[in-house]
């Protein structure tokens, strides 16, 4: 990279100054700024595209190496349910026997559901609704009337 102090600097300022003239300067000053902004995005536009191809390409190793080792086992897989077949028909042509008799799957113990269908729960918590001041219980009719009652005068 180019070693700019701010010496070198002052000298290219110096000599730009005498050459473009200071009516000039500010306007050539932009569009150099202008030019090194673009610049730099399109170095950084660059370098972004080569790491996405380059990880484009661990990803296609990646799965490469991903669907190779699905395959090894798909064949393992294979072989082993070709293997089973061939001992469960020899050993299903050996006891022809106990084939005979049906297998029945044992029934499970009835077990009670221990629900308390009577009681109604709500999905709105306990402690939501005594804060809020939610009734949580039902009043009977006389008990309604006895609470709202107007008070007497004494």
């Amino acid at each position: 990279m180019i070693d700019l102090g701010l010496s070198k600097m002052a000298l290219i300022g110096a000599v730009a100054l005498i050459v473009i003239g200071p009516e000039k300067l500010p306007r050539v000053a932009r569009t150099v700024g202008t030019m090194l902004g673009k610049a730099q995005r399109y170095v950084a536009d660059v370098k972004a595209e080569v790491n996405r191809s380059m990880e484009l390409d661990e990803l296609k190793k990646m799965k490469e190496t991903v669907e190779n080792a699905a395959r090894e086992v798909e064949q393992t897989v294979q072989t082993g349910a070709a293997d089973f077949e061939k001992q469960w028909a020899e050993t299903a042509a050996g006891s022809e026997v106990e084939a005979a008799v049906p297998w029945e799957p044992p029934k499970p113990a009835y077990r009670h559901p221990g629900k308390k269908w009577r009681l109604k729960v709500g999905a709105t918590p306990q402690w939501y609704k005594a804060r809020q001041g939610i009734r949580t219980r039902a009043l009977s009719g006389a008990a309604r009337v006895a609470r709202y009652r107007p008070q007497r005068p004494r």
